[in-house]
């Protein structure tokens, strides 16, 4: 059976998207967070005396900060999701290009050996799409609990702003 190369190589440019989506998704978050978290303390003064006045601000501020800070840290986890897998040694990890095959001309000749033969061929790409498409679960997964966390912060700050509004 023959295989198609450029199959999995449309596959792997498809989730090399799917990747930069979800590092976009977790940028625009984080850079919000830092616009609102910027504002605040530049007008710290105005709440300061909601501060020293309501017990109820401030267990609701302390509510809003820990899940900014939840949101900011699956942010960041999206960027450099953990990952622990174990494969056997491929032409096309970019780590494994670098350490696994010696110099510069073995990994030349292992890379032209493997892309002479269509099924060592197919099997080392299939194995860069499995990897890829882990680290694009772990990454989504990620972005979707900053985004709910987010939610969540975006929740308790309308429940200040209306305290606030209450109590000027």
């Amino acid at each position: 059976m023959s295989h198609d190369p450029n199959n999995y190589w449309e596959q792997l440019e498809r989730l090399e998207k799917l990747i930069r989506a979800s590092e976009l998704k977790a940028g625009v978050i984080f850079s919000f967070h830092s616009l609102i978290l910027g504002l605040f303390v530049d007008r710290l003064d105005y709440f300061q005396q909601l501060f020293q006045r309501s017990g109820i601000f401030i267990f609701l501020f302390a509510l809003w900060l820990l899940f900014v800070f939840i949101s900011i840290y699956f942010c960041f986890r999206c960027f450099m999701p953990r990952m622990e897998l174990k494969y056997p040694k491929n032409v096309f990890f970019f780590m494994d290009a670098v350490r696994a095959f010696g110099g510069i001309e073995e990994y030349t000749e292992k890379i032209i050996d493997i892309c002479k033969d269509e099924d060592a061929l197919a099997a080392q790409l299939s194995q860069q799409i499995h990897v890829e498409s882990k680290i694009i679960d772990k990454k989504f997964a990620s972005v979707q609990k900053s985004i709910k966390a987010f939610g969540a912060s975006f929740v308790f700050a309308i429940l200040i702003m209306i305290l606030w509004l209450v109590l000027m």
